[in-house]
């Protein structure tokens, strides 16, 4: 097996040599890559079934490549575009490989996040296309519209007029091709352009939030159900069902009523102020990638001093390996901010996210609390947890190692999927805030029928939240030792 393991290697450090050499992109991409594919094939032997798995990828491989390069118009044998059909090889060629346990799992879930895919995106465009009104109207020049001649003509360049059939084949060929159009609202600007600029802040936004949340509901909820039917256990469940229940947008404007109209701690909305930015010599957008990175910095290091905490035996040294790395990281990044004169800048970007953060940190935090009491009320009536305790293990211990890791599954998966819905952002939040993320941008392409700005977002949240269902169910196999693939 380490023969093989090591051969598979070489074959792999081989073929990135190769790639960085543009003579031999020819090569590289007619042969080699296919004789690679068969190579590792035969080194797990040969039977039928796989056997067919490596023939439909070595079809679907050079049908699509041959027609992305133009070097065989094979149109007949594409569905919707070349790009279509080298995702199509890459998902057989796995079946033409052995693969156990959750290897397994993971290339039969990639094959159900395909065509779960492709009828998420068809289903996208039906919707579009059921919606009534017409968009030529809407975003072409008056002038134009009462030239029929000139009206009719474009008209028939945008193919209002096609047969649905039509309409779908253009819309799954520039979907594969990753041409998602270009925006109506904001022409000429690429939905790809318009996308990686406000994914930046949906994500910020709600991914701080929701880690925010997510600690602490976790913390709150495995503490009240290990001492339920006291006072706080009481008090902490009808606060968390209030702020479940209660209507977001009337909560919203609660929130800056009392703390931006009220106290005036906080602006009342928008992503900036533009008085502080006149004349500034960067954009809002340069110095909010940077505030992004720093964000990735801490939960990194809080993720290292984590891992580093869990080989320590004693308290103490588990809390000074995690805050360790944060200070480290924190100091660093204070000197960063100090030495490249955008620090100001930063600030006022905080200063905005701020009241957005404890908002919906407060929202999240009732869900994920009220998610982790039920699953703990649950988990220490087992058999296992009555062990610990019988062997005279410390209650911390019990509810920490024991009880709270198996509660965890169920706001793991919460958390996960969670996350990945967030891409399409909070509409309500973000709308109430005025921040431009994916929400806003959603809204508003919807409701003035920006049909490829709109389909565009829908679509990217779609992927990620196919994705996040597969990253849940993989958390799930090393979170409980019960589950295996």
């Amino acid at each position: 097996m380490r023969k093989k393991v090591l051969l598979i290697l070489i074959l792999l450090v081989l073929t990135v040599i190769i790639a960085s050499f543009k003579v031999l992109n020819e090569f590289l991409i007619y042969l080699w890559i296919p004789l690679v594919g068969i190579m590792v094939f035969l080194l797990f032997g040969v039977d039928i079934p796989r056997l067919m798995g490596l023939i439909v990828a070595l079809a679907t491989y050079y049908t699509g490549v041959l027609n992305l390069t133009g070097v065989l118009n094979l149109k007949f044998f594409t569905l919707f575009s070349p790009r279509f059909n080298i995702l199509v090889s890459a998902i057989a060629y796995m079946y033409a490989l052995p693969m156990y346990g959750l290897l397994k799992f993971i290339r039969s879930r990639i094959l159900q996040i395909f065509v779960m895919l492709v009828i998420y995106v068809t289903i996208v465009f039906f919707i579009f296309l059921a919606m009534p009104g017409d968009y030529t109207t809407k975003f072409l020049d008056p002038k134009i519209v009462k030239n029929p001649e000139m009206y009719e003509r474009l008209r028939q360049l945008f193919g209002v007029d096609d047969p649905w059939y039509i309409k779908y084949y253009k819309h799954m060929r520039n979907f594969f091709n990753l041409e998602l159009g270009i925006s109506f609202m904001e022409y000429p600007r690429p939905v790809w352009n318009i996308i990686a600029e406000r994914l930046p802040r949906t994500v910020f936004l709600f991914v701080l939030s929701t880690l925010s949340s997510f600690t602490l509901g976790f913390n709150v909820g495995k503490r009240i159900a290990w001492k339920r039917g006291g006072f706080t256990d009481k008090a902490a469940t009808v606060v968390g069902i209030v702020f479940w229940t209660i209507f977001t947008p009337l909560f919203m404007l609660i929130m800056i009523w009392l703390f931006s109209s009220s106290l005036g701690l906080f602006p009342l909305t928008g992503f900036i102020e533009p008085n502080k930015w006149h004349n500034s010599p960067f954009t809002a957008q340069s110095v909010f990638l940077r505030l992004l990175m720093s964000g990735l910095i801490l939960v990194t290091a809080w993720v290292a001093g984590i891992a580093v905490a869990s080989r320590l035996r004693t308290l103490r040294a588990k809390k000074a390996a995690v805050y360790g790395f944060l200070s480290v990281a924190v100091v660093g990044l204070v000197i960063y901010w100090t030495m490249n004169g955008m620090g100001y800048y930063a600030l006022d970007i905080v200063h905005h996210v701020i009241l957005p953060v404890i908002s919906l940190t407060i929202l999240g935090f009732a869900g994920s609390m009220l998610v982790m009491r039920d699953t703990m009320l649950e988990i220490i009536r087992e058999d296992y947890i009555t062990t610990a305790r019988a062997k005279g293990l410390p209650d911390s211990a019990v509810r920490d190692k024991h009880a709270a890791r198996t509660a965890l599954l169920p706001l793991i998966t919460s958390f996960v999927i969670g996350l990945a819905f967030t891409l399409s952002g909070g509409i309500i939040t973000e709308t109430m805030f005025s921040w431009k993320g994916m929400g806003w941008t959603l809204l508003n392409a919807t409701v003035l029928q920006d049909t490829p700005l709109a389909s565009g977002c829908l679509i990217f949240t779609g992927i990620f939240v196919l994705f996040a269902h597969l990253i849940a169910d993989i958390l799930y196999a090393f979170l409980d030792p019960r589950i295996r693939y």
